[in-house]
């Protein structure tokens, strides 16, 4: 967006010194030296406008980098509550079927004694 806006500023530069010299009735000297103004200005503009795009990236930049740890830092934690979760649920998958096992020795240990 930023980079059309300064396309523009200096097209818009180049097309004012452009109708300047086609339609002003000045001499060339004088001429050449409004021309010269003109690009000093617009090379001014557009060192200010670069200027002010390369801040805007550069804070643009910071601001994605941020998102981006806190986000890495989000999922490692969301990846260690799973490992959590995951050790309960094994834990306690174990335990059940060490009492189903041990129910089912139970039983037949009460079949056999009959």
């Amino acid at each position: 967006m930023a980079k059309g806006k300064f396309s523009i500023a200096v097209l818009a530069g180049l097309a004012g010194a452009a109708a300047g010299v086609l339609f002003a009735p000045k001499k060339g000297e004088q001429t050449r030296k409004d021309l010269a103004k003109k690009a000093q200005e617009v090379k001014k503009s557009g060192k200010a406008t670069a200027s002010r795009v390369k801040s805007a990236v550069q804070e643009g930049g910071k601001e994605v980098g941020g998102a981006a740890k806190r986000s890495a830092k989000e999922l490692g934690d969301l990846a260690d509550e799973a490992k959590i979760r995951a050790g309960r649920i094994a834990d306690d998958a174990k335990e059940a079927g060490t009492n189903a096992v041990d129910g089912a020795k139970h039983k037949l240990s009460d079949n056999r004694d009959k």
